[in-house]
């Protein structure tokens, strides 16, 4: 998942040209050369997180890989790298011997961290931020440094999100023409077009998959997204959203209709991503939902069988409260810590190095294009062009090591320099700024994650996007209509007695305590 999701950051078109003028926050008086002494080349050990094994950095020397290198020379530092996969971390920390930037998926409540930073494995960077990199602390949303705090200490540098609402409803919209409809705007006009839709003979007017993932578009018009940070405030207790029973059970009764009506694959909760992208690859699904940042690579994918498709991001469909869309990441994508054991001399330098990533023209130049005169060109105007693009797998692989993986602290939510190179670019960047800023469900959340839930397995939050295996199960029941959904009451009730209320409880303490509590709906963490 971590590598697609890299490979969609870094999509690329050949012999694009993009101006200067738009590079964005770029500081365009200072080069890498300005942040250390020349004379005293700054040494540091890191690890970059990972979710699999496989892929570019497996298949090089990483002591002499070539962008290595090139970021080495570009900021006079040597860095001995190394890839750690985020399942085994634990064994590094184990092991006893840290580098001395250790980097890892999400914040320091991730399971993987093993409880480092609360044990003590890594330096308080509050002081020394606002003292030696007041640029980059100031760069980065308040909401992000939160997530990396720990008893009001930051401890993390962030690959964040400044706009966390990233899913997006996809269309063809050449088969909304043959329909003769228009672009659905509520729930209901939304259903309609799928029975449009169906009636022109698509094999799956809503694309679906199992566990609701990447699936769950009518969960977010009726705002019961059954996720980890969608917890809400009901009668004086912090529930998860599914105990909206009047709204649960219209999106159930939603979903059960389209199924009764074949507007979604019967075999819905047995299909794989897989399955999923097959269907809408392969042009046989006319509404899906993914993240936005996938545009261009549906486009191509689905115009190779349909040359005459026409992919589009479109408004999701808003429920009874006028609301739609999906839910809101979190706001801290990676993050990296400083082992305390680095002297302070050098600690100041490792910031001023990724201070040089965030915030500097050379570094986004370098991680979004490669090295000029090998990769890319700047033409008499300042315009560039990007001759280097990948056009292989192993070369997406590769772009997507320099760009998404060695390019750790910055804003993630989208390279615009790069975007602004094509047509599918610019409809990206239009969405985020014109239709994902207005849309997306927040909700309460936990960081760290509730301790309670640990002891409760069918309860808990295998991933963020992900319900409870329990309640997943109890919905799928009722959409089958092997269970009422009449029944809705009944399952939270046994939710409640399978250790439901001790969640609760948890969070309900925590949210009015303040307590490491976060609410994305208003953007900022609570203390």
């Amino acid at each position: 998942m971590w590598l697609s999701f890299l490979l969609l950051l870094a999509f690329t078109v050949l012999g694009c040209s993009v101006n200067m003028a738009g590079a964005g926050k770029a500081d365009k008086g200072s080069t890498a050369a300005d942040k250390t002494n020349t004379d005293n080349m700054l040494r540091f050990s890191i690890s970059y997180p990972t979710t699999i094994a496989s892929g570019y950095p497996s298949r090089v020397d990483l002591q002499n890989e070539k962008w290595i290198k090139k970021q080495e020379e570009l900021f006079n530092v040597y860095m001995d790298t190394r890839v750690v996969e985020d399942v085994k971390m634990g064994h590094m920390f184990a092991g006893g011997s840290l580098p001395d930037v250790v980097g890892a998926i999400g914040t320091p409540s991730n399971p993987s961290m093993s409880g480092s930073v609360e044990a003590g494995l890594f330096q308080p960077l509050t002081q020394l931020l606002k003292e030696h990199v007041p640029d980059l602390y100031h760069y980065v949303p308040e909401a992000a440094w939160d997530a990396v705090t720990l008893n009001g200490e930051i401890y993390g540098l962030p690959g964040f999100l400044s706009n966390p609402s990233r899913r997006a409803t996809f269309i063809r919209m050449d088969l909304l023409k043959k329909t003769g409809k228009e672009v659905p705007r509520t729930i209901e006009e939304f259903v309609d077009v799928l029975r449009a839709f169906k009636t022109i003979g698509v094999q799956h007017p809503y694309a679906m998959r199992e566990n609701f993932k990447y699936a769950d578009i009518v969960l977010g018009a009726f705002d019961v997204l059954p996720y980890r940070d969608q917890f809400t405030v009901i009668d004086g207790e912090v529930v998860p959203k599914f105990f909206q029973t009047d709204k649960m059970m219209q999106a159930l009764q939603t979903l059960k209709d389209m199924y009764d009506e074949g507007l979604i694959a019967k075999d819905f909760a047995t299909l794989t991503a897989s399955d999923f992208f097959n269907n809408i690859e392969s042009g046989n699904a006319a509404i899906w939902s993914q993240n936005a940042v996938a545009l261009t690579g549906f486009s191509n994918n689905i115009r190779q069988v349909e040359p005459a498709a026409e992919v589009r991001i479109i408004p999701s469909p808003i429920g009874p409260d006028g609301e739609g869309g999906y839910f809101y990441y979190s706001p801290v994508v990676t993050s990296f810590y400083i082992n305390k054991n680095v002297e302070e001399e050098r600690v100041i330098a490792i910031l001023k190095f990724f201070e040089w990533q965030a915030l500097s023209e050379e570094a986004q130049l370098f991680y979004t294009f490669g090295v000029e005169g090998e990769t890319y060109a700047v033409n008499d105007d300042g315009s560039i062009d990007y001759y280097g693009a990948p056009k292989t797998r192993s070369g997406w692989q590769e772009e997507s090591w320099r760009s998404g993986v060695l390019w750790a602290v910055r804003d993630m939510t989208m390279n615009r320099l790069l975007y602004e190179t094509t047509e599918d670019g610019r409809q990206i960047m239009q969405a985020f700024d014109s239709i994902l800023q207005h849309e997306g469900r927040g909700g309460i959340g936990f960081y760290p994650e509730l301790e309670t839930i640990t002891a409760y397995p069918e309860l808990a939050f295998p991933q963020q996007d992900v319900g409870p295996s329990f309640i997943i199960d109890n919905m799928v029941q009722m959409v089958y209509g092997a269970r009422p959904i009449a029944d809705w009451p009944k399952v939270l009730e046994e939710y409640r007695a399978r250790g439901g209320d001790e969640i609760i409880q948890e969070a309900t303490t925590r949210y009015f305590n303040e307590e490491g509590t976060i609410h994305l709906q208003e953007q900022r963490l609570r203390p």
